[in-house]
């Protein structure tokens, strides 16, 4: 009777235990795969890339998904990075920024069952999803701080590569200076790479020898050369992307935030929650909270100016103001 018993708990011990292996072989199979490539920079550029990566880590830690990257320096171009992470067998391939979209379109067509998302630019292909930002209202809100605070009247932008998408964070910025200060000079320079910040501090210097306070970069880790370059000479520069106050705390006002890990974060957990992208273009502003400017640091506002900045936050949200229009 005894052998009987033992043979009988054996049993279902063998069965509950096959049953868990199956539970977890099904749930590690279930697990979302998500690909990264990311942008010319790459991580450690302390803004794009590195706000990419944030958004994944998080949908790892609390979604349960699995993720992997490349980077340019590594694949050389980034169709090759992007092919590497298809044949992995990721669910979604993303990558980071306007440069990548020629490369992306290339592969998608080679894969039409493998699904993407394109950050900073939009594709007509049926399985590339894209989100963008309307950075221009950001930089308007970045543009009005400088207008108002400058004492020389004079101020600079730093754009990194010239293109229609860094041509936006400088045109919003020119028209929120102007729009509290009529009178300002806007010195503005194109870097030609996101990814020097030694040039970043070269053009940063001719800026404040031209007689700008305050200088704002759209240029990636030259920015990042930029901003130290403003807090060797006791100006003021804005971060970008992500909040830069920590680089260069006697320097940075403020920074244009573009939520990049927070989009990536909800569209994973779209797809994880519901299997799909809904909305092919996602374009995401002040109203949608894409974007936004970090705290006021460096320097002080006095009411008034808060006010200000408050009603055309209000403004732009409810559509009364329409930048770049």
């Amino acid at each position: 009777m005894k052998r009987v018993i033992f043979l009988v708990t054996f049993i279902i011990c063998i069965v509950v235990l096959s049953a868990c292996s199956n539970d977890e072989k099904t749930t590690k199979n279930d697990q979302l795969k998500v690909g990264i490539m990311l942008s010319d920079a790459g991580l450690g550029d302390q803004s794009f890339s590195d706000m990419g990566f944030m958004g994944l880590e998080k949908a790892r830690d609390e979604l349960g998904i699995s993720f992997d990257y490349r980077e340019l320096k590594d694949t050389e171009t980034y169709e090759k990075g992007l092919e590497q992470l298809v044949e992995e067998g990721n669910d979604l391939i993303i990558g980071l920024g306007f440069s990548i979209q020629e490369d992306m379109e290339k592969v998608a067509k080679k894969y039409p069952d493998s699904s993407f998302l394109i950050i900073d630019a939009q594709s007509e292909l049926p399985n590339v999803n894209s989100i963008t930002f309307k950075e221009e209202e950001g930089s308007f809100l970045i543009g009005v701080v400088a207008g108002m605070k400058t004492k020389s009247d004079t101020v600079g932008f730093v754009g990194g590569e010239e293109a229609e998408l860094i041509r936006k964070f400088e045109k919003g910025f020119v028209e929120g200076v102007k729009a509290v200060n009529p009178d300002a000079k806007i010195l503005s320079k194109y870097s030609g790479t996101f990814g020097d910040d030694k040039l970043g501090e070269s053009i940063a210097r001719e800026m404040i020898a031209a007689g700008a306070d305050y200088i704002y970069p759209a240029a990636g880790f030259t920015g990042v050369g930029v901003i130290l370059e403003a807090q060797r000479q006791g100006v003021y520069s804005f971060g970008v992307d992500s909040d830069q106050f920590y680089l260069a705390e006697k320097s940075v006002v403020s920074s244009m935030v573009k939520q990049v890990d927070v989009a990536i974060y909800d569209t994973v957990k779209e797809l994880v929650e519901t299997g799909k992208i809904a909305e092919k273009n996602k374009q995401l502003g002040l109203k949608e909270n894409g974007v936004a400017i970090a705290p006021i640091r460096a320097i002080e506002l006095i009411p008034s100016e808060q006010t200000k900045i408050d009603q055309f936050i209000e403004d732009i949200s409810n559509g009364t103001i329409t930048v770049l229009e």
